[in-house]
């Protein structure tokens, strides 16, 4: 199976490029991020302490389930559908303070390979924060999507409520993300896309490109 990893900061369109490179490809798709924020949205609802949580425990204190069918996209967390919720203002300005925990990064590392594991996809794009360095390091193919300060604001702008502050959750999310991982420099092996100039379509057909270049490459 061909893993794709997709890395980058917030608002340089990992979730929306992987998705739509995942449908044009006929890819599994996997938005890690989605994970970190139903942690955030259970631990803000008193579901669950992610303090409690551990590496041996993913399968009993966790109760989540997410699609990787890039068109039947869902996200679930204790028996009901947080799709929409887990993108809500509230949840974007917590879960940097959830995800810096060691424990829940590690927690998620072994959940995304145990979900990776199970894809009966002939590939798989798998996006989120240090997936090209941590969790799918021998991935086939590796991938830092960037773009500018600036052209990131805008981006998240469009996707949050009117009147949230974009800056604000973006920079801080950034800053604290940063103490963790490396998001911003690929690392060796690592090919960069900076979509800052660049279209949505422009920057699907790159990966896409990316993937099956390398896709032949590596036979």
């Amino acid at each position: 199976m061909h893993v794709v990893a997709v890395d980058g900061p917030a608002g340089s369109g990992k979730s929306s490029v992987s998705r739509a490179a995942a449908i044009s490809l006929g890819f599994g798709y996997l938005d890690t991020g989605a994970a970190y924020r139903a942690l955030t949205l259970a631990s803000l609802n008193k579901e669950i302490d992610p303090n409690q949580l551990d590496a041996g425990t993913i399968d009993q204190s966790f109760d989540y389930e997410i699609s990787i069918d890039p068109i039947n996209y869902w996200v679930r967390a204790f028996g009901k559908d947080v799709t929409e919720e887990i993108r809500s203002e509230k949840v974007a300005s917590n879960v940097s303070e959830v995800a810096k925990l060691p424990q829940v990064r590690q927690y998620m590392r072994n959940l995304t390979r145990k979900i990776v594991e199970k894809c009966d996809f002939p590939g798989i794009i798998v996006e989120g924060r240090d997936i090209t360095t941590v969790v799918f390091p021998d991935a086939k193919t590796r991938v830092l999507l960037t773009a500018t300060e600036e052209v990131r604001l805008l981006r998240r702008e469009k996707e949050l409520p009117p009147g949230s502050q974009v800056a604000e959750v973006v920079t801080e999310r950034d800053k604290n993300d940063a103490k963790v991982v490396d998001f911003l420099t690929p690392a060796e092996g690592v090919i960069l896309i900076d979509s800052s100039n660049l279209t949505f379509d422009e920057t699907v057909d790159s990966l896409v490109k990316i993937i099956q270049e390398t896709e032949v490459s590596n036979g």
